[in-house]
């Protein structure tokens, strides 16, 4: 039965990753980076996307403050900041916040403060959704993982009760 559980949630991970191809969120740069991983660095995968989680939420908050700044909004960092965000997301195969990325840098090269609004929040909401789906399935992951670790010990045969008399 404990190999049944891993198989399970085995499915449940391969599911999970053809629903984010299928979707578009997903790209074969994910599973280039999920070929990366190995015995010796086990935790590669989870590492790197980690790094990634940390470095977008400190540009999403960049590109917020700029958009907040009226008087001197500038647009040429907040290309600069969508280049970077451009380049991570691509390594990673974060397909669709990589094309938000592209259609907001397009919007702030037009200098609209009202377009990259909207595109920070469509940015903002593909993001969250990779990060969750991501979690997701890294939860799996590491159940699957404590699947294959535990292993019962093997039932010993009882011999009948032979008293002798």
């Amino acid at each position: 039965m404990l190999g049944l559980n891993e198989e399970l949630l085995r499915a449940d991970m391969n599911r999970l990753l053809n629903l984010l191809f299928h979707q578009g969120v997903l790209d074969e740069q994910f599973l280039q980076l999920q070929q990366l991983q190995d015995e010796s660095s086990p935790d590669f995968v989870y590492e790197v996307v980690n790094i990634y989680f940390h470095e977008t939420e400190k540009l999403l908050r960049n590109l917020g403050e700029l958009l907040m700044d009226r008087e001197l909004l500038d647009f040429k960092k907040m290309g600069t900041h969508l280049n970077q965000l451009m380049g991570s997301s691509c390594s990673i195969g974060a397909k669709r916040v990589g094309n938000v990325c592209v259609a907001f840098r397009a919007i702030s090269q037009q200098n609209s403060r009202p377009g990259c609004l909207r595109a920070l929040e469509i940015l903002e909401h593909e993001y969250w959704y990779l990060k969750s789906k991501l979690h997701e399935l890294f939860q799996i992951e590491q159940q699957r993982i404590l699947a294959s670790a535990i292993r019962y010990p093997p039932m010993q045969q009882q011999q009948p009760n032979n008293p002798t008399t």
